[in-house]
């Protein structure tokens, strides 16, 4: 009868034991399992955080990852700065021509076409000096204007002029032969000829301004 007491204490202990090892087992897995989780978050956490300091080309802290790029470079002719550069002297087919109003005033027109590939900014003052016919040069003073916004396409074109009194006496001192004209924004110039019928200079070369470009649109 004893022996019989001792076997079902036995029995219930086992059983007391088991179910306990089965408990820790199951807390185990849920911790196992919770933690999983924290790590995924923290993971996921930390590629948004990244998305959303990330950098443009250009350098720029952006705020909206790429779609703060989208404008960077965009378009014909773009920087990655999203700006339009400004057109070079290569890509520019220049002249000049009379464009005279009447026969007092002289007016000279400087045609600039972009003949490049990209779309290309001629905005601002050219560079222009005037050489005479004893091989001497003189720069060309700034007429008193506002710069335009002048943006050209391939295939567009811009003008500048160059404005003076014409000397009707006989008597002008000036006796240009070329116009060595530097593009807004460049270092590089191209030598044109005097147009053939522009009026003389009345007084200095001093006394000619010029104006800055707009377009022909």
């Amino acid at each position: 009868m004893k022996y019989t007491r001792v076997s079902a204490l036995a029995a219930l202990g086992l059983a007391a034991t088991l179910s306990l090892t089965a408990c820790n087992g199951d807390d185990s897995g849920s911790d196992a399992a919770a933690n999983g989780s924290s790590s995924s978050s923290s993971s996921s956490s930390g590629s948004a955080s990244s998305g959303s300091g990330e950098t443009s080309q250009d350098g720029a802290k952006s705020e909206g990852g790429s779609d703060s790029k989208a404008g960077a470079g965009a378009g014909s002719g773009a920087s990655k700065t999203g700006k339009v550069t400004f057109c070079k002297t290569a890509d520019l087919a220049i002249d000049a021509a009379d464009a005279a109003p009447d026969e007092s005033t002289g007016r000279i027109d400087v045609t600039m076409i972009n003949r490049g590939s990209t779309t290309c900014s001629a905005t601002g003052f050219a560079g222009v000096d005037i050489k005479d016919e004893d091989n001497t040069s003189n720069p060309v003073g700034r007429g008193h204007a506002p710069p335009r916004v002048t943006t050209l396409k391939p295939g567009d074109a811009a003008v500048f002029n160059l404005a003076y009194d014409i000397d009707s006496s006989g008597d002008s001192l000036s006796h240009p032969t070329n116009l060595m004209v530097t593009p807004p924004n460049e270092t590089h110039s191209v030598t044109l000829k005097w147009p053939e019928g522009a009026g003389a200079i009345k007084g200095a070369y001093t006394d000619v301004e010029v104006y800055p470009t707009h377009t022909t649109n």
